[in-house]
């Protein structure tokens, strides 16, 4: 019975002596979260600096005079001047130029957001026969290059005799299968009851489509809209194809027409570009916190 209280008592001072752990397994899973996150916001710090690296030394290019792409880029222009603008709109009417880009994206835009909104509302609110075979045959032609349909057509505009005319360039452009999906699946999140209740209240299509399903989906109508714009601003194979006027010309045909067949003034290229980069720069920060609400958003349904 001594021997027994004896061996309770150096373990009852062992345990008194030995260092008492606390929350271990936890700490040691909270390091390895915050190494974790350090780690993953280092990969996007790099991925972030790695993609804005190109605009960046587009821009100080275009502020060296003389600059080219042969030379080893420099992060902080020498000599910095505006000459490279100057001459830009010196030796291309650039003022029209980018003035007819503009006007076609801008078309090209509203149009798509109307064709592609109503066509949505008609897959996802109107039950039709045959309504998913149509609309899986309609997306089916986004897997048709334009360099396939550019032939085609090029004959069809030249029948009608809208080659080297606006709407020659724009008709091809004022329907999207992407827009239609995107529009779709957004107003598939939109609750059915809503229709129903406004039908209760003598709502026809017209009225549940403008006063209830659009406000619904403004981060889709953005995304689109932002999409569409970019899509027809940065265009070059069609407006080259169907506009031979150079008074028609659009922005990415008229820097493209900047590079030399020998020699080419790189820093006018990068001018130009940076003044491309712009409006498209504008539209995605007005419209950035609808754009990530409308992707993030488009496939839950």
């Amino acid at each position: 019975m001594a021997e027994t209280t004896l061996q309770t008592t150096r373990r009852g001072e062992a345990a008194a002596h030995t260092p008492a752990r606390t929350g271990g397994p936890r700490t040691a899973a909270a390091r390895t979260a915050m190494g974790r996150s350090v780690l993953l916001h280092t990969v996007m710090v790099i991925g972030a600096l790695a993609m804005f690296f190109p605009f960046y030394w587009t821009l100080v290019t275009s502020l060296s005079p003389g600059a080219g792409l042969g030379t080893t880029p420099s992060l902080v222009p020498a000599d910095p001047s505006l000459e490279a603008y100057v001459q830009l709109f010196q030796q291309v009417p650039f003022a029209r130029v980018v003035g007819n880009s503009m006007l076609l994206a801008v078309i090209t835009t509203l149009v798509q957001l109307f064709t592609s909104a109503t066509a949505a509302y008609a897959f996802s609110r109107l039950p039709f026969p045959g309504r998913t075979l149509v609309f899986s045959v309609y997306l089916a032609t986004m897997m048709i290059p334009l360099q396939v349909l550019v032939v085609p057509l090029f004959a069809e505009l030249k029948a009608f005799g809208l080659v080297d005319t606006y709407l020659g360039a724009l008709l091809p452009t004022f329907a999207a299968a992407f827009g239609i999906f995107l529009l779709r699946q957004a107003m598939n999140q939109v609750p059915v009851e809503l229709d129903e209740a406004a039908a209760l209240d003598g709502a026809g299509h017209f009225r549940i489509f403008w006063t209830v399903i659009l406000p619904n989906i403004r981060p889709a109508l953005a995304t689109l809209a932002v999409f569409a714009f970019m899509g027809s601003w940065n265009s070059f194979l069609w407006p080259l194809v169907v506009l031979r006027s150079p008074e028609l010309q659009t922005l990415p045909v008229a820097l493209a027409g900047l590079q030399g067949q020998f020699t080419t003034q790189w820093d006018i290229v990068m001018a130009g570009s940076v003044i491309s980069i712009l409006p498209m720069l504008a539209i995605y920060l007005f419209a950035q916190k609808y754009v990530i609400q409308g992707v993030a958003n488009t496939g839950l349904k």
